[in-house]
């Protein structure tokens, strides 16, 4: 999916990329009762995913890098009910982000402990990559990658095959309007109200989990 944190999907009317958005309050507000199932189940699709993500990037394997992404759930469940979310401090992203980074550390420390033969000289290469700098930013950036996808994986049903075709294979695949209209017979006219009908309902999805 590359080029959609630049294409102006997550932008407003005027085409301009908002500023780094935050997690919903409201949202935050009703995760503290852990039996708001909705709101969990909405929280756990955007975000396991990029922490199972981040995992990978700094070198874990599927089976750990998944159980990272269940701990980091864990604290996140643990630390809520005394979680003061200020905005003005910081964002809750930011915050999960020091989370999960702190556990990929914890992690390579255990396996670091273990004895020779079990991995420790993966989990020693591992502790030298420090997490860079720019290691938020690509937090940011791939957040916006997910919250898209998360966005998309929401409206998609409520199109005609043909229409969702007509917007992925034009906006995320990049195919010519003209060709694509071709394949699914409908004019290039078509093509692109098909396409800025489903941008308009992810922007809309956006902006009701973003509280924009």
């Amino acid at each position: 999916m590359k080029g959609l944190v630049d294409s102006g999907i997550l932008a407003g009317e005027g085409g301009r990329m908002s500023e780094s958005p935050t997690t919903r309050f409201t949202l935050l507000a009703r995760l503290r009762d852990i039996g708001d199932a909705e709101a969990w189940a909405e929280f756990v699709e955007l975000y396991a995913p990029l922490l199972y993500r981040l995992a990978r990037r700094h070198g874990l394997q599927d089976a750990d890098a998944a159980d990272l992404t269940q701990d980091v759930l864990r604290a996140v469940v643990n630390a809520l009910p005394k979680l003061a979310y200020d905005p003005k401090r910081g964002s809750f992203r930011g915050w999960l982000f020091t989370v999960a980074r702190n556990q990929v550390r914890k992690f390579a420390n255990a396996r670091k402990r273990q004895p020779r033969g079990s991995g420790s000289a993966e989990a020693e290469e591992l502790l030298r990559r420090q997490p860079a700098p720019e290691d938020e930013a690509d937090w940011e950036r791939e957040y916006r990658t997910r919250l898209f996808e998360w966005a998309a994986e929401r409206v998609r049903d409520r199109f005609r095959p043909a229409t969702w075709q007509a917007f992925w294979l034009t906006f995320v695949e990049g195919q010519d309007p003209r060709q694509v209209g071709e394949a699914l017979g409908l004019s290039v006219g078509a093509v692109y109200i098909a396409r800025n009908r489903v941008l308009a309902r992810i922007r809309e999805q956006v902006r009701r989990h973003e509280g924009e």
